[in-house]
């Protein structure tokens, strides 16, 4: 069996959606591992995460600093540093991070997806703030990513 290395040292810059207060690093492209999965790092401000959404592809996020509030088929919990949270491809999902400060996770996609021009698109799309849905979905049907509605608000 052939072993490979890669060495992420956070030296490249990060891919930033201000509308979302996300910056976002690819720890493992999707070509390091065939294609099976792609792990990104995360730093969301405080009070933001995504427009709640679904895909095919399962995520695991392990939260590395700070408190999310996530949405799982409906379904609302906390995670802090440590928890492992898995969501199956299909569930419909998002999270918002409800510190005061930045908070950091590692996700790891499963199967893998080309996360840098994903987000440096979404960027784009959302370069004047967070569009409506339907421009969100036009969007989205290029990378099979419905978006469902707003991003999670902090309690």
């Amino acid at each position: 069996m052939a072993f490979s290395f890669l060495r992420s040292r956070g030296e490249e810059p990060p891919v930033s959606v201000p509308a979302i207060g996300l910056e976002l690093f690819v720890r493992l492209p999707p070509a390091a591992s065939g294609t099976a999965m792609t792990v990104i790092e995360t730093i969301n401000a405080p009070g933001f995460g995504p427009p709640r959404h679904r895909h095919n592809e399962t995520e695991v996020f392990r939260v590395l600093e700070g408190r999310y509030l996530y949405e799982v088929d409906g379904s609302q919990f906390y995670a802090e540093i440590g928890d492992l949270v898995s969501i199956p491809g299909g569930a419909a999902h998002g999270f918002v991070n409800v510190t005061d400060r930045p908070a950091r996770q590692l996700i790891m996609i499963l199967p893998g997806l080309d996360a840098r021009t994903f987000f440096t698109e979404l960027g784009s799309v959302m370069k004047d703030g967070v569009p409506d849905t339907g421009m969100l979905n036009a969007f989205g049907r290029k990378w099979g990513v419905e978006f469902l509605g707003p991003p999670l608000h902090a309690p």
